[in-house]
């Protein structure tokens, strides 16, 4: 017998759903998030098993989540959890009715007769390690942290547009430690013109920088050029500004740096970190993030094709009658697209394989992006190759087929 359940999950609590293979609505409630709730859905389960008088009994849950204690909750307790994307969830309740009525008890009907009818095309919530969630904890927040300095650094380089544009010829990198220091000092280019070589030196030296009395010169001749400005009073407001934007990327800077240990040290806890590491352009953070987004579950991907679709690498195919074309995937993990990409890039310096794929099809005619996407999808083939058999990257086995195949 199979128990058929649509969780419908909120902050503080779940709209719950049970039914039978034969769509029949056996209970439902909502129930508190945590333990009281979680204890109350077993009950329901157990009535249910109990009237079935059937111990072989299947639970199966579709919600719209992946990951939580909740969700955790329900694996250790033996249910099958089909992780549903809210888009797929959306696509579905249109199918049982075209109103546009919608309300938490009928999301989990719809996601209680999603399970019953179409489990066999929903992807079960993958069974991770520890090691592994531990590594996509650190490694998701050390990267959200890189975004989230990006997005800051830009509001600076905006406001600095506005009403001090010496300061962007001065200062390349404006999330560089002596570039925040110097800010600091001096926000308005008022303030910025009287700053001397010895200040600008000293921040220089601070953050280890090279050929000092050079550039502690050209940033002088920088900040004392002539440019147009704003009104004192409008330049005081924006130094305002930037001081608060100043303080945020200081922390971020910090906070990153800090970051960036935690995560070499749990990717280095992981069994296949080695693995990892060993694959052309994947660093101990760079590896650390592919592995969080892949996981470590060693039934998630039955082979290297399902591997590179949920990696987002492979293309996708639309034909209908004469008409066939090959496309990116634009519906992908982002982060693990992010990551793969950037391997590929740094792959072209560290893989004489790898190079030489990119290079055959920037001859065909690809771009610099879809050339790097098909090397991208080559080295995941080739990573869970490694993965399957335990072995580690070699340059010559990696890429001996397409070797073989130009000679030939």
């Amino acid at each position: 017998m199979r128990l058929f359940v649509g969780d419908d999950w909120a902050e503080d609590h779940h709209d719950i759903e049970l039914m039978d293979p034969s769509g029949r609505r056996l209970a439902k409630a909502r129930l508190p998030e945590g333990v009281a709730g979680m204890g109350r859905l077993h009950a329901m389960v157990g009535d249910q098993l109990g009237e079935a008088g059937d111990e072989d009994v299947e639970v199966l849950v579709g919600i719209e989540t992946d990951r939580g204690p909740w969700v955790a909750a329900l694996i250790a307790a033996g249910y099958t959890v089909l992780a549903v994307n809210p888009l797929q969830a959306a696509r579905f309740r249109d199918r049982l009715g075209v109103s546009g009525a919608k309300s938490d008890a009928g999301d989990a009907h719809v996601l209680a007769d999603m399970v019953r009818t179409h489990s066999h095309q929903l992807r079960p919530v993958a069974g991770d390690s520890p090691e592994a969630e531990a590594v996509k904890v650190v490694a998701r927040t050390h990267k959200t942290l890189i975004w989230e300095r990006t997005r800051h650094t830009q509001r600076l380089r905006h406001a600095l547009r506005d009403y001090f544009p010496a300061a962007l010829v001065a200062f390349d990198d404006l999330d560089a430690v002596d570039s925040l220091e110097l800010l600091a000092k001096a926000p308005t280019p008022a303030r910025a013109a009287r700053l001397t070589i010895a200040q600008i030196s000293g921040a220089l030296r601070r953050a280890r920088r090279k050929d000092v009395r050079d550039k502690a010169a050209a940033v002088q001749a920088a900040l004392r050029a002539e440019q147009l400005s704003q009104p004192e009073i409008v330049a005081d407001g924006y130094a305002a500004s930037v001081q608060a934007l100043l303080a945020v990327l200081t922390v971020l800077n910090t906070q990153v740096k800090a970051l960036q240990g935690q995560v070499e040290t749990h990717f280095g806890r992981h069994p296949a970190a080695e693995i990892y590491r060993s694959q052309p352009g994947l660093g101990p953070v760079l590896g650390a993030r592919v592995l969080a987004e892949f996981g470590d579950d060693p039934h998630r991907y039955a082979s290297a094709k399902a591997r590179k679709n949920y990696a987002g690498t492979s293309p996708i195919t639309r034909a209908s009658g004469k008409k066939k074309v090959a496309l990116a995937r634009f519906v992908h993990n982002d982060r693990l697209i992010d990551a793969l990409m950037s391997q590929s890039f740094a792959a072209l310096k560290t893989s004489p394989g790898a190079r030489a794929y990119y290079d055959r099809q920037r001859a065909r005619g690809c771009g610099h992006n879809p050339a790097l996407r098909q090397l991208a999808n080559r080295l995941v083939g080739i990573l869970h190759g490694c993965l399957k058999t335990g072995t580690l990257y070699n340059e010559t086995t990696a890429w001996s087929h397409h070797i073989n195949s130009i000679t030939a």
